[in-house]
């Protein structure tokens, strides 16, 4: 006998465990308790209602707050109450709707499976945003230099300018170098982006005015004969000698010094910076299941020239990603960049939500070990609208390399006036082609910066 007299068999009881799984207070009014179980179905409407229009509607506010350390704990706590709730829902339910004899046990069983089925993956939807909350105060910084305001994160700024590093720490050096630099510089209102890459072999390089100016006022050397001052060898110089940056501690100094001397030699505000270390990136590509490269011609590498990737497109694991962006052999460090470049848009390509969930905690751990950047927690979900953004237009690229730069004499004026015209013309392109809108492709602007599509 069940609640207010009425008695279900088991076939009944089973069927309306399982509909008040499905829609809560179906139980309830089953035995007659038409109060309790309109509400819950209220209760329970509103919530899906809640959850779809959420994922749906205000996906890209969903994606914003998913990077805010305070909302993700919010969530955590949230999926846990659904989840308690929700089992006790069913469980509630089974009381009131269990026949007696053999059909008790069936229904009890059918009871506990459906709260493993409402559990299971709520723990495992807690256990990322848990993770998530780890990845983002571990990476990046909790406190910003200056106030983030939500209605103008940018402060105005029509462009954001992010330092993008490639640190490489082999066993046959001392200390870091960053042989991959590039300067993402980012128009704020279209996502319009603009590559501007700078050799690891630019010599010559003008430090920023004050100590670094004074003790290298002709260009940086570095200490030869062990080093030959190159622009890569600027962050490590930086963290051995803090006299060059002084009040910055120790782990900031070298990015502080090389995004102000890259800002003076592109001749644009360098705001931010993140750093991957090249063998943490492997595992970041391995974590995310490979990543699909279009190789154009054979690649041998290696350090007696013992591996080849043939050409083709195909999908490399870390280990090979890594060479196709480092190895020089038969080449030079100029198709190097190009082939970086390929590979970091390939990845920011293939970054789908359902591989990233499959291998989301060991993606989460790589990326603890293999990034470091200044940008503050709390502008993410800016730069996560603005990443919306970026994914809509074409990416263009820029490389200050031979013949256009002489990098063991460069022409600094000539760098900052290319630029001047990347970002000058990518504006004006924009502008008309919003007021413009066409149907045939509209010619890309006149300058010395191509479409990564051409070069990949």
């Amino acid at each position: 006998m069940t609640g207010k007299g009425r008695e279900f068999g088991p076939g009944t009881a089973v069927v309306l465990t399982i509909g008040s799984a499905m829609l809560w207070g179906l139980a309830h009014l089953a035995t007659g308790r038409l109060r309790t179980g309109f509400g819950l179905m209220t209760v329970y409407l509103v919530l899906v209602g809640l959850i779809v229009t959420m994922a749906t509607a205000f996906r890209g506010a969903l994606l914003s707050l998913a990077v805010q350390p305070t909302w993700l704990v919010v969530l955590t706590v949230a999926i846990a109450t659904i989840a308690l709730a929700w089992s006790t829902v069913i469980i509630w339910s089974f009381w009131l709707v269990r026949p007696s004899g053999a059909g008790h046990n069936l229904n009890l069983a059918v009871a506990g499976g459906l709260c493993i089925l409402v559990i299971a993956p709520s723990a495992w939807a807690a256990r990322v945003a848990y993770v998530s909350h780890d990845v983002v105060t571990s990476v990046f910084s909790s406190i910003s230099t200056t106030p983030v305001i939500a209605q103008d994160p940018w402060k105005g700024a029509s462009r954001v300018n992010i330092l993008l590093a490639g640190a490489d720490a082999a066993a046959n050096r001392v200390g870091v170098r960053t042989d991959s630099m590039t300067v993402a510089s980012i128009d704020t209102a279209t996502g319009s982006t603009t590559l501007f890459g700078l050799p690891r072999n630019l010599q010559q390089v003008m430090l920023p005015s004050g100590p670094a100016r004074d003790r290298f006022p002709y260009g940086f050397t570095g200490e030869p004969p062990a080093t030959p001052g190159l622009l890569n060898e600027v962050y490590q110089y930086a963290e051995d000698y803090p006299e060059m940056v002084p009040g910055v501690k120790a782990g900031q100094r070298g990015a502080t010094l090389l995004k102000e001397t890259i800002s003076d030699i592109l001749g644009i505000p360098v705001n931010y910076y993140a750093m991957v270390d090249m063998a943490g990136f492997a595992e970041i590509i391995d974590a995310m299941g490979g990543v699909r490269i279009t190789i154009k011609e054979p690649i041998t590498y290696g350090k007696y020239n013992e591996g080849l990737l043939p050409a083709g497109t195909r999908k490399l694991s870390g280990e090979d990603a890594l060479w196709f962006g480092r190895s020089r052999t038969n080449s030079d460090d100029y198709v190097r960049m190009s082939r970086q470049k390929c590979l970091l848009n390939a990845v920011a390509q293939q970054a789908d939500p359902v591989t990233l969930l499959n291998s989301f905690e060991n993606l989460a751990t790589a990326t603890k070990r293999a990034i470091s950047t200044d940008i503050p927690a709390d502008l993410l979900p800016a730069l996560v609208d603005l990443g919306q953004k970026v994914k809509g237009t074409h990416i263009k690229s820029l490389q200050f390399v031979p013949p256009l730069i002489n990098t063991a004499y460069p022409d600094w004026h000539l760098i900052k006036k290319k630029v001047s015209e990347a970002l000058d013309s990518s504006q004006s392109f924009t502008r008309r082609t919003a007021s413009r809108p066409s149907t045939t492709p509209s010619p890309t602007p006149s300058d010395n910066a191509i479409s990564l599509d051409e070069v990949c």
